[in-house]
């Protein structure tokens, strides 16, 4: 499959989807989810716009008669705005075949956990900067793999305000200048989306980042949304075994688990 474009001025074959959730500040620890998770979904380009889109705008019209709607994982469990369901068995079958979109569209998933009650006193002054640079780092090595790290390539966030945009773009600008763990140059560039803009992209990364809070916040307990998730990480041990040693590679916690072997 090839997905290169003779006149793509040098773009990578990827593009990179990125969401959150959980409060970014290091000060303020909700204690029912005392962590910050940032998820970076990477996608294929061709598969993105061949099928990722469709099948998303499909699911849409299937569901609602329309494809405007955006995804907000937070909405669909709170069941607000426009996912209000008649009952139990309504919701579970939307649940169910959302499920599938996640499952039958490839992606591959970075991820970053910062558990800010294991913090030390001024460790970190905001998460958000932190699970960044760890997450660039990750994906600076997948793309190395893929052959793709002299290309740019494009990573969408979402605009969360004037001040945190502008303070998010010079750590990102840090990052990719050399200040992570090889001392690299990234050829990343930063996109800001706005809030309302219909993305399948950060629909499906807005849908991933919660279900790798929980299973990192209670490893314990049953996480379907996780065992779903679980072979899309970028992994240690390649195509072959997916789902193995994603620790340190499609996840990362900071500070580091006695668990995670350092890379």
């Amino acid at each position: 499959m090839d997905g290169s474009d003779p006149g793509n001025k040098g773009y990578s074959d990827y593009i990179v989807y990125v969401d959150e959730s959980g409060d970014h500040s290091v000060t303020s620890i909700d204690e029912s989810y005392p962590i910050f998770v940032l998820a970076f979904c990477v996608f294929y380009k061709k598969h993105y716009w061949e099928k990722v889109v469709r099948s998303i705008q499909r699911f849409k019209f299937q569901h609602f008669g329309h494809d405007v709607i955006v995804l907000h994982e937070h909405d669909i469990r709170k069941e607000t705005g426009p996912f209000k369901f008649k009952d139990k068995a309504e919701k579970q079958q939307f649940l169910d075949r959302l499920t599938m979109e996640i499952v039958d569209n490839n992606f591959i998933l970075i991820s970053c956990v910062i558990d800010k009650k294991r913090l030390q006193p001024k460790q970190i002054d905001n998460a958000y900067h932190i699970a960044l640079k760890l997450c660039l780092e990750s994906l600076n090595a997948l793309l190395i793999e893929k052959n793709q790290n002299t290309r740019k390539t494009h990573i969408v966030v979402e605009c969360r305000g004037n001040k945190e945009d502008k303070d998010l773009e010079l750590e990102f600008l840090r990052v990719c200048g050399g200040d992570n763990s090889t001392n690299s140059t990234y050829p990343f560039q930063l996109l800001f989306a706005d809030k309302k803009v219909n993305s399948a992209g950060l629909q499906l990364a807005d849908l991933v980042a919660r279900p790798i809070g929980l299973k990192t916040l209670r490893p314990d307990n049953q996480n379907r949304a996780f065992e779903v998730l679980e072979k899309k990480f970028f992994c240690s041990g390649g195509r072959e075994k997916l789902g193995e040693g994603i620790h340190g590679w499609g996840i990362k916690v900071y500070p580091p688990q006695k668990s995670e072997k350092p890379r």
